[in-house]
């Protein structure tokens, strides 16, 4: 009996560039009043990354604290995390720091896809630009290939 292929309609798939472009581009149509308030998204950001985050929020703070050359203590982030403050919140600066620290970079995805968007990792991002150097020279090629061809004609009369 021939096997049956099974439907994969139900299985989320992992989302491409493709994906988060097509993303973006439909939060610019919606773009309404308060769509830009990512307080609260960005506050549970930065919960997440402390629970994954093998280090402490005292270690947290200390890394912190080292590269940014300010004082951090974990007061200040158990503030910037706390529902019941919703006004203390971490100053974009420190942000690339504790996404450093917690090596967690939700926080700057939602704060990039809020401005319309998006990152990647370093390597992902050279890819990209390798890629889009590659797509140009093709079409130089192409270009000049026409060219060529043209000339051909013209000195052939």
């Amino acid at each position: 009996m021939p096997k049956v292929p099974r439907k994969l309609d139900n299985i989320p798939r992992q989302k491409n560039l493709f994906d988060y472009i097509r993303e973006l581009q439909e939060l610019d149509k919606k773009s309404t009043e308060g769509t830009f308030n990512v307080s609260n998204d960005l506050r549970m950001a930065l919960n997440h990354a402390l629970k994954k985050c093998p280090l402490s929020r005292h270690q947290v703070a200390g890394e912190m604290s080292h590269l940014l050359g300010v004082e951090v203590n974990r007061t200040t982030i158990d503030s910037w995390t706390a529902e019941s403050k919703p006004l203390n919140r971490i100053p974009a600066e420190y942000i690339p720091a504790f996404c450093k620290v917690t090596n967690n970079y939700e926080a700057l995805v939602i704060l990039n896809q809020a401005a319309g968007r998006f990152s990647m990792p370093g390597p992902d991002a050279l890819r990209s630009e390798i890629q889009k150097w590659a797509e140009q020279e093709r079409k130089a090629r192409a270009e000049k290939r026409k060219r060529e061809l043209f000339l051909k004609e013209m000195e052939g009369r």
